[in-house]
């Protein structure tokens, strides 16, 4: 009765006077107050408590996992499709831009002598 905020009861009676001492004998039971009574079925309602956090200690951020299309040059052939772990999220990794790793720039090809 704690997973829901509301409670939608059905009462198989046909003495409306009978539905409704059951509706106010719910409502006082449960701490819960009476919102609608229409027909067979009673709606009540009651603020859910609060959720316990289970906080998890050494444990960071997981892997992700990615889908990588690449095209074709083309463009007549269907992308290629690819999952991949990606850790850039992961706080025992260092980040994809980080400054740790060395950059693999190529040369420039501006730099060409010119006959």
């Amino acid at each position: 009765m704690n997973a829901h905020g509301l409670i939608k009861v059905r009462v198989f009676s046909d003495d409306r006077a009978t539905r409704e001492a059951i509706f106010s004998t719910l409502s006082d039971e449960l701490g819960a107050a009476p919102i609608q009574h229409i027909g067979k079925l009673l709606v009540l309602w009651r603020p859910m408590p609060p959720k316990e956090k289970v906080e998890r200690e050494g444990r960071g951020a997981g892997p992700k996992v990615v889908k990588i299309l690449k095209f074709s040059k083309s463009g007549n052939h269907e992308p290629r499709s690819r999952r991949s772990r990606s850790w850039a999220t992961c706080a025992s990794r260092p980040a994809a831009n980080s400054s740790a790793r060395p950059s693999a720039a190529p040369a420039s090809r501006s730099l060409r002598k010119q006959n």
